[in-house]
């Protein structure tokens, strides 16, 4: 058997269990790594699926152009599909990205625009502004924008849930993952617990995200935003794609634990994972106490370390944060 064309290798990813890290959690540790999508991240399901959606829909058409603010991961799935289908790629990113993940997407023939990180979302200079106006200028272009289109949660909705659910043979108490557009952690949460209706879902935040506070107030707090270092979750607004409904709890992780914790999972398991998947397994950690024995609890690690190695997995970087100790 073979596939097509790279597009069929997206999706049914491996589960594996977590074993040295999480010695001291009562459930079983259950990861399911998405670093063995094409793209290396979850994002390739959702990518596919808003692209698959928007030509049946008929509002992308043949040699048009893709247009997209990304963290680097959703516009790496979208490129790579590109290329497979025939468009052309725009992508806005923030300079607190990863060099490596600006370079990755340039790699795959895409326009790579670096905005600046600390504005608010609704300044011209934003890139979430910045990919809305050039779609609005650039005749025959698509904006997916991953944030609002209802197609992001649906793909995990129609494949991770679905996965997850027979991996574990309907075995699954907890969902831990990081949130970031909210297409993952609620697409996959819709499914599940449509099929167990006592299943947790836990939602790692981070510093400087409002997620948290909305959560457990309903109040959209300014004062909760300033910058920070963890890349793919968190946000300074309250995208359409997180139910809040669907999540029973956020939990903040801070940048340091994250970058060290995402250290930990390579040294300690022999996963080669990035900053998001540090977040969600300190958070997990920080949740132990809800975890049973006997219980299963899955997390989800999104994406893969080469898209860091000039951060996370550079020592003079993160001493310069006041991660590691420095050195005489």
């Amino acid at each position: 058997m073979y596939y097509q064309n790279i597009l069929g290798a997206i999706g049914n990813t491996p589960m594996v269990k977590i074993n040295r890290i999480t010695k001291d959690v009562k459930a079983t540790v259950l990861a399911k790594v998405e670093t063995f999508n094409p793209g290396n991240s979850i994002k390739d399901r959702m990518a596919l699926k808003m692209i698959e959606d928007a030509e049946a829909a008929g509002i992308l058409k043949p040699g048009g152009t893709i247009i997209e603010g990304t963290s680097g991961n959703t516009g790496m799935g979208l490129a790579i599909a590109a290329i497979v289908k025939g468009y052309k790629c725009i992508f806005t990113t923030t300079d607190k990205q990863s060099k490596e993940k600006v370079d990755a997407l340039r790699a795959f023939g895409a326009e790579v625009i670096v905005c600046p990180t600390n504005v608010e979302p609704e300044d011209p200079r934003s890139y979430y502004s910045v990919a809305a106006q050039k779609n609005r200028e650039i005749p025959n272009s698509f904006y997916p924008n991953q944030y609002d289109n209802p197609s992001n949660a649906r793909a995990h909705y129609e494949t991770t849930g679905p996965e997850i659910w027979a991996q574990t043979e309907g075995k699954v108490d907890h969902f831990v993952v990081g949130v970031g557009t909210g297409g993952t952690i609620c697409g996959t949460a819709r499914f599940l617990k449509e099929k167990n209706p006592n299943l947790k879902v836990w939602g790692i935040d981070t510093y400087g995200s409002v997620f948290k506070k909305y959560k457990e107030t309903g109040i959209f707090d300014k004062n909760e935003i300033y910058p920070y270092v963890t890349e793919g979750i968190g946000e300074d607004f309250l995208p359409k794609n997180v139910d809040f409904d669907l999540i029973d709890h956020f939990e903040k992780v801070t940048d340091k634990d994250a970058a060290l914790m995402t250290r930990e999972i390579v040294r300690q398991e022999g996963i080669w994972v990035g900053n998001s998947c540090g977040s969600a397994m300190a958070g997990l950690l920080q949740l132990k106490d809800n975890f049973k024995e006997g219980e299963t609890v899955v997390i989800i690690f999104h994406d893969h370390g080469t898209r860091y190695l000039g951060k996370i997995f550079n020592d003079d970087w993160m001493r310069s944060k006041g991660y590691l100790p420095d050195t005489q």
